[in-house]
C-alpha cells in the first residue's frame, strides 16, 4: 500500500512540474500553475527580485475578479475570514494584492502557500450568485454547531514536507473516535480535490495514527465529478457530498 500512495504521489508531483509555464514580463517571471480557478482558467503568480529575495504575487487579481463577479468583501464577518485565511498561510494583503517574500531556500514553501492561499480565498468567497444565501463555510459551521460537534476552526499543521497546510475544522480526539479533520470544499473539481488530498497524504504521518479526514463537498447547485471522489479516496480522504452529511453525524459528533 505504501509502494502504491508513493507511486501515486509521484505523479502528483510529476504532474505539478510538467504543467507549470514560465513567461518572463519585464522584470516580473509570469509563472502559470495547473490549478484552475472557477472560470477554469489557470492560475497565475508573478515572481521578481528584491532585496536578496523574491516577492511572489497574484498581482491582486484574485480579490479584483471576486469584486467583478458581485462578491463584495467588505462585511466585517467577510474581513475576518479573508485576514484568517490569509494568515493560515503566513499571506499578506497588500492593497488588494496578495503577496509573500521569501528567500531562495524558502521559494517552493512561499509559492506553494501563495497558490493554496488563492484557491483558499476563491472557494471562502465566491457567493456572487443571487441564490446563494451564505458562504458554504458558514453553513458548515452552522451545520457543526447545531449537532453539537466540537471543532476548532482554521488549523495549520506542517506536513513531512515541511509545506503548511491549513484545514478548516479539527475536531479533537474523544474515548470513542480518534481526531478527526474536516474540510469545507465549496467547489469539488479534480484540481481542488488533488491539492486536498495532497495536504492529506503530506500531513497524516505527523497527526496521531488514527487520525482521518473528511471532505464536506458541496453538491447543492452542481452534481459532483466521480474523478473528485475517486481522487480523495485514493489518498484516504472521505468525501462526503454535503446532501448527506447526516450519513458521517455520528463519526463527527462523537
Amino acid at each position: 500500500m505504501t509502494d502504491e500512495i508513493q507511486q501515486l504521489l509521484d505523479q502528483y508531483v510529476a504532474w505539478l512540474k510538467d504543467k507549470t509555464v514560465l513567461r518572463q514580463v519585464k522584470d516580473w517571471v509570469e509563472i502559470t500553475t495547473p490549478y484552475l480557478d472557477r472560470h477554469n482558467d489557470y492560475l497565475q503568480i508573478y515572481a521578481k527580485r528584491e532585496n536578496g529575495a523574491y516577492l511572489l504575487t497574484d498581482g491582486g487579481e484574485t480579490i479584483e475578479d471576486l469584486r467583478l463577479s458581485g462578491c463584495n468583501l467588505d462585511s466585517p464577518r467577510r474581513q475576518d475570514l479573508l485576514r484568517t485565511t490569509l494568515n493560515g498561510f503566513g499571506v499578506r494583503l497588500n492593497n488588494d494584492a496578495l503577496e509573500v517574500h521569501a528567500s531562495p531556500e524558502h521559494f517552493p514553501l512561499r509559492k506553494h502557500n501563495l497558490v493554496q492561499a488563492m484557491l483558499a480565498v476563491n472557494d471562502l468567497f465566491y457567493a456572487a450568485s443571487p441564490i446563494v444565501k451564505s458562504l458554504f463555510y458558514e453553513d458548515v459551521v452552522a451545520w457543526l454547531e447545531v449537532q453539537q460537534i466540537r471543532f476548532v476552526p482554521n488549523v495549520k499543521f506542517t506536513g513531512k514536507s515541511g509545506y503548511d497546510h491549513l484545514f478548516d475544522f479539527a475536531i479533537p480526539k474523544s474515548p470513542r473516535q480518534p481526531e478527526r479533520i474536516v474540510q469545507a470544499v465549496s467547489r469539488p473539481r479534480r484540481d481542488t480535490a488533488v491539492a486536498l488530498a495532497f495536504a492529506w497524504y503530506d500531513t497524516r504521518e505527523v497527526r496521531p495514527p488514527a487520525s482521518r479526514a473528511y471532505a464536506l463537498l458541496n453538491d447543492s447547485e452542481h452534481p459532483i465529478p466521480g474523478e473528485v471522489f475517486e481522487a480523495l479516496r485514493n489518498y484516504e480522504v472521505n468525501p462526503v457530498p454535503w446532501s448527506h452529511r447526516d450519513d458521517v453525524r455520528e463519526e463527527l459528533v462523537a
